[in-house]
């Protein structure tokens, strides 16, 4: 991967980023994504936001070897804290976090958000974390895409301005992707089952605690939720 080649992840992650728009990427890394749509002339300028310094160095280093350094401001910043006002960011992408993470960069920096209008998230686990996190602070689902590379599966999630409400069974396997019911989204959820079913058999020889029983309910619901959507 590279600043003129991204992983299948990144460009899903990319392909829903508008035309002409002022980007922030929130933990950019290398700045991969920063300098791809800047390569390709499909943001106007961006900031790459990196909380640990080597990453911050290595994209500080991309980007002038790209001639970026007028377009794309690197900045070493927690979270959301990479954006000023000034910067009138208009759409943010999250990409290779767990889905709690993401969820906590979102709501700690929110009152930085006053001129985002889209939001693209790629956890790696716990979508269901950043769903509920949208419904409560007036974003909603306009696209979901599900992929599988090097044996891994990832979701991308794509939320804008506005009210929705969900399902339980909407938001833990995503009210879009549910819809298309594609391959790896049967996939995804097999492997969940069968993860549950293992721990569910676990948990039956334990000591049967109110701890345990009460785990023991909350995935056997899950489960439920599950099997009903692989079987309609």
């Amino acid at each position: 991967m590279n600043t003129n080649q991204l992983s299948e992840r990144l460009a899903m992650v990319a392909s829903f980023v508008p035309q002409h728009t002022v980007l922030a990427d929130i933990g950019s890394d290398h700045a991969y994504l920063p300098c791809y749509l800047m390569n390709k002339g499909i943001i106007s300028k961006a900031i790459a936001g990196e909380v640990v310094k080597g990453p911050y160095e290595q994209a500080k280093r991309n980007v002038e070897a790209n001639g970026f350094t007028n377009m794309i401001d690197v900045r070493l910043a927690n979270g959301l804290q990479a954006i000023q006002p000034t910067d009138e960011v208009e759409t943010v992408t999250i990409a290779g976090m767990g889905g709690t993470l993401i969820t906590s960069i979102l709501e700690a920096g929110k009152d930085l958000l006053s001129n985002v209008t889209r939001i693209i998230a790629q956890p790696n686990i716990h979508a269901i974390a950043i769903r509920e996190w949208a419904v409560a602070n007036n974003f909603y689902l306009v696209d979901e895409e599900i992929l599988q590379e090097d044996g891994k599966i990832y979701e991308v999630l794509v939320l804008e301005r506005g009210t929705a409400s969900y399902t339980p069974t909407e938001l833990l396997v995503g009210p879009i992707l549910k819809e298309k019911a594609s391959a790896v989204f049967h996939a995804k959820w097999e492997r969940e089952m069968a993860e549950w079913m293992r721990v569910l058999a676990a948990l039956d020889q334990a000591e049967q605690t109110e701890e345990i029983q009460q785990k023991k309910a909350v995935i056997e619901q899950q489960y439920e939720l599950i099997r009903k959507v692989l079987t309609t």
